[in-house]
């Protein structure tokens, strides 16, 4: 992976919400940075799960000054319980997931992430896996198939043209070939800001690993891990994450979900949570000046409700 220093987003609102506390789950480590600062100010045990075994190895160095309070596991934050009950955790104070491709994933070229570097069509999170690589989308998938993705997972409004034209180009292997391929499909306008082929790479990604599916699954268990008075911080980077995280925290936090018509409640459903952020917080100039990766980053927190408060 790359050498470039990783500099973790929202990092002082990150240590006000989750400190003190005994046992966190950082569920996605990667270079451990958010994970190397929760313990030197003061957590006691810190379990951190990635995907990514490169990012693996580099949190582990990281952390090495941790000693046995850092523990690590190959693994999605969706079997975050699992690996807690590993450790004999049954519930834990603290969770972080800081949700998305990480900066170091973006600028290691043979990752196949972005279309800055040619490379193959991998963008697995964890790519020792077998699970379908980009490629395999892009060139086994119908037309209809890929432009639906597009659309959903980038929001692509010439997702139909672009699918075709893949269609019609492939095989395609690389990055810089299906770049070029997306931007012969939608030539860029002049008062574009963004390159032609960005949302697509960013649909591939999300397709390939599962992002959204995983986060929407993986939240309600995260919220149930959590101890009374525990809190879970999400930071995400872009709308469709934050609509999951926002709707699954809703949800959680609300006692009646009947239909609003209904006389009486009949659903049984009882909050767990309590928000602690109406809106999510964000990063400041100073942070952005820093780090331009958290220009985009939304963090929002809740904190587990006591049995005799819900």
């Amino acid at each position: 992976m790359t050498d470039a220093p990783h500099i973790p987003v929202l990092l002082e609102p990150i240590l006000d919400a989750l400190l003190p506390a005994q046992r966190i789950i950082d569920g996605t480590l990667g270079a451990g940075g958010h994970s190397a600062a929760l313990l030197a100010a003061g957590a006691g045990e810190l379990l951190g799960l990635d995907r990514d075994p490169q990012a693996l190895a580099l949190a582990r160095t990281a952390l090495a000054p941790f000693g046995d309070r850092a523990h690590f596991a190959h693994a999605s934050y969706g079997e975050m319980q699992a690996e807690a009950h590993k450790l004999g955790w049954n519930a834990v104070d603290a969770i972080l997931l800081d949700v998305g491709v990480s900066s170091m994933q973006f600028d290691t070229p043979e990752r196949g992430f972005s279309f800055r570097y040619d490379a193959p069509l991998d963008m697995r999170f964890d790519p020792t896996s077998d699970a379908p690589t980009a490629a395999d989308l892009i060139n086994l998938w119908d037309a209809d198939e890929l432009a639906d993705i597009f659309y959903r997972y980038g929001q692509e409004h010439d997702s139909r043209r672009i699918a075709r034209a893949i269609v019609q180009a492939r095989p395609l292997e690389t990055t810089t070939a299906l770049a070029s391929v997306i931007e012969r499909a939608v030539p860029r306008r002049r008062d574009d800001k963004i390159h032609p082929a960005t949302r697509v790479f960013q649909a591939l990604r999300i397709a390939v690993n599962d992002e959204l599916g995983v986060l929407a699954q993986a939240l309600p268990l995260a919220m149930a891990l959590l101890a009374a008075d525990g809190r879970l911080a999400v930071i995400s980077f872009h709308s469709l994450e934050d609509r999951i995280v926002k709707d699954a925290f809703r949800l959680a936090s609300t006692d009646c979900i009947c239909a609003p018509k209904t006389p009486i409640c009949v659903c049984g459903h009882h909050a767990s949570v309590r928000p602690l952020t109406k809106k999510p917080i964000t990063a400041d100039e100073a942070e952005i000046a820093r780090n331009q990766r958290s220009r985009s980053a939304k963090l929002r927190i809740v904190q587990k409700l006591r049995l005799e408060t819900r």
